[in-house]
């Protein structure tokens, strides 16, 4: 059998590697057309077992928590044609190394927004009405009688939402806040239709303003360099007293030691985060130690049909790459 072909002459199918186990609705027309390796460990490959796997690679399918960037890209050699990215959001990628090596990236737009939402303004229910302390108060043994003082909470209906970042998903947080008959007030770096405005009945403000009126802090913005640490100790210092942040964006968004030190102090309320920096957060780290702070892993997107339309939308990228079409869901390489 000659190189290139496969038991009855027919050509051999492309090699791809797959970072992690994902639904099968996008493992199976993958597996169809390639061979495909998955990555099944519980944990992500690590970086020397990354670059191994990707040798010799025309596509390789990878979540967050897979940095593909020079290094990577020389290993895994000018057959690679395409990286689809399991997630929308893609900062664990060097688009612009990708582009000057002809290397087409995708991700998954929309396929999360509703359920992202949806677990925002749970995050805001949740540590506004102090659930995650209540539950640990009766497991603990401490609910002795009913009292009025006992965890009281804040208010959200008629209280003032601020959302910073108003793409897809701060839009569908609006939405779900306007049946609170919130007041939503947005900061965004590029322009909103003003019909979409009076839709959901937000009003754009800078972040300073934002910051200081709002009861709640949404945060969902991508991760750049403009973006690292945009909540920081001074802008936290502008909350209310009483203010709770929540982040379902990205950990780095918010300089951790920062709001460990307002949490602490109760310079602001409360925080709920679904992402953290570091990603995991470590055992000790002090955050964890803090009542008036809910962390959980990175769920936002967890539900059985939300993953499998991002399973979905990276195997029709990837297999697009590998045929050399244009993909459904591109990255754009930066200008």
């Amino acid at each position: 059998m000659t190189a290139g072909t496969e038991a009855g002459d027919q050509p051999a199918r492309p090699r791809v590697f797959i970072t992690r186990r994902i639904p099968d609705i996008g493992l199976d027309p993958i597996r169809a057309v390639a061979q495909a390796r998955v990555w099944d460990g519980d944990l992500p490959p690590s970086r020397p077992e990354l670059l191994a796997a990707v040798e010799g690679c025309s596509g390789i399918l990878t979540l967050l928590t897979d940095r593909v960037d020079d290094e990577l890209l020389d290993r895994a050699g000018p057959g690679l044609r395409v990286v689809s990215n399991y997630a929308v959001g893609y900062d664990n990628i060097d688009v612009r190394a990708c582009a000057a090596r002809g290397v087409a990236v995708g991700n998954t737009p929309g396929a999360l927004t509703e359920t992202t939402a949806d677990f925002a303004f749970a995050l805001i229910l949740a540590a506004a009405r102090r659930i995650p302390e209540a539950s640990r108060f009766v497991r603990a043994g401490r609910w002795t009688s009913w009292g009025p003082l006992l965890l009281l909470g804040s208010d959200v209906s008629g209280a003032t939402l601020g959302i910073v970042g108003f793409g897809r998903i701060g839009q569908a947080v609006a939405r779900r806040a306007r049946g609170f008959g919130m007041e939503i007030l947005y900061s965004s770096r590029t322009a909103v239709d003003p019909a979409t405005e009076a839709e959901l009945g937000a009003r754009g403000v800078p972040l300073a303003e934002l910051l200081a009126r709002s009861d709640f802090v949404s945060l969902h913005v991508s991760l750049g360099p403009e973006t690292h640490h945009l909540i920081d100790a001074a802008a936290l210092a502008l909350m209310k007293p009483g203010a709770i942040l929540v982040n379902t964006a990205r950990g780095p968004v918010v300089d951790s030691a920062a709001l460990y030190t307002a949490l602490r102090d109760r310079r602001i309320g409360g925080a709920a985060l679904d992402v953290t920096d570091p990603e995991p957060l470590p055992l000790d780290d002090p955050l964890l130690a803090l009542d008036n702070c809910l962390i959980v892993p990175h769920v936002a997107s967890a539900t059985t049909a939300t993953r499998g339309r991002m399973a979905a939308m990276a195997a029709a990228n990837l297999i697009a790459g590998l045929r050399g079409e244009p993909l459904p869901t591109p990255v754009p390489p930066p200008a």
